[in-house]
């Protein structure tokens, strides 16, 4: 068993346990890592892909990669000449895999070889009803020196959210983790420095956000801030600090300022300290994994099975 199905074993097993293999829509399947990562789910048996794109590109690709004799469908969606409203232009994988979703015929959306514009912006439009709430990314992270695996938010979407709607990730980060089967999770709201100050927007929001749950839970968690990194994670670094608190070393999730910090952590920890990660976006009518197109095919596979995991959620809701 590799280190990242140790580590992510829980959400694993939950994938497994589909009743019946998740129909995954792959929005432009022309990407070898994806492809590999999507029939290692299938041959784990929780993935039957639909793969969306140009069908020549893509049989030329699973043949390189022994896969043409796998179990699939392919959309074929040929390349074509964009229009000139940057606006409404949504790249033609993104539009036949949005139908597919809308039609019943997917029941996962996974972002393929499409850029990170072309994936969200239509998944935003209101006007594909894809959206359930407010739409942000929750990833999840293990880092080596600490026991859990982390949930990170929001890492992609949103640029500089508000108040308001940090609230609303804190209620995504807690919907994702409890379909995994994490309840009242401990969420540390990051920030520069533990003590807030009007000269540091995100420590005097941080306060805001902290004390608004303890008048009015924003959901079923324990929310701490402002806390820096170092005291997030190390209970030690706590202590020679100060800092009281007995869910230091223990969160189960970041919520972060805003995306650059997000990203940027993010991008620190899979690219500089070899961590392994997946990403979800939360806030959708459907369960819909998203990586980078340079992702290693261990975190598209992770993602897609947190993807699964959140659709077997979905289906124990619904029967009961």
């Amino acid at each position: 068993m590799h280190i990242y199905e140790k580590e992510f074993d829980f959400v694993i097993q939950r994938a497994k346990s589909l009743e019946r293999p998740a129909r995954v829509v792959v929005a432009g399947a022309d990407c070898e890592n994806i492809l590999k990562a999507v029939f290692r789910a299938q041959e784990k048996g929780f993935c039957q892909p639909i793969l969306v794109g140009a069908k020549e590109r893509i049989i030329t690709m699973l043949k390189e990669l022994d896969l043409f004799d796998r179990d699939y469908t392919i959309s074929d969606v040929p390349d074509y000449e964009p229009r000139f409203d940057p606006i409404t232009d949504y790249h033609a994988y993104m539009e036949r895999s949005i139908k597919i979703i809308n039609d019943g015929l997917g029941d996962i959306l996974l972002r393929g070889n499409t850029s990170t514009r072309n994936f969200l912006m239509p998944i935003l439009d209101k006007r594909n009803k894809l959206v359930d709430g407010l739409v942000s990314e929750v990833a999840l992270v293990k880092v080596p020196y600490y026991e859990k695996v982390l949930a990170l938010s929001d890492v992609s979407v949103l640029i500089e959210p508000s108040e308001g709607q940090r609230k609303k990730v804190v209620k995504n980060i807690v919907d994702v983790l409890n379909h995994l089967g994490i309840y009242n999770p401990k969420i540390a709201v990051l920030s520069l420095v533990e003590k807030p100050s009007f000269h540091m927007r995100d420590t005097v929001e941080a306060q805001n956000i902290v004390r608004s749950h303890m008048m009015e839970p924003i959901a079923d968690c324990e929310l701490v801030g402002p806390i820096p990194w170092d005291m997030i994670v190390s209970k030690e670094s706590a202590r020679i600090k100060g800092y009281d608190h007995p869910a230091c070393g223990e969160f189960d999730a970041v919520l972060m300022p805003n995306v650059m910090a997000g990203n940027t952590v993010m991008k620190v920890l899979t690219m500089s300290a070899n961590v392994n990660a997946c990403g979800v976006l939360a806030g959708t009518k459907v369960p819909m994994a998203i990586t980078s197109r340079s992702s290693p095919e261990e975190q598209v596979y992770l993602s897609l099975c947190v993807a699964a995991a959140m659709l077997k959620a979905g289906e124990e809701a619904k029967a009961e």
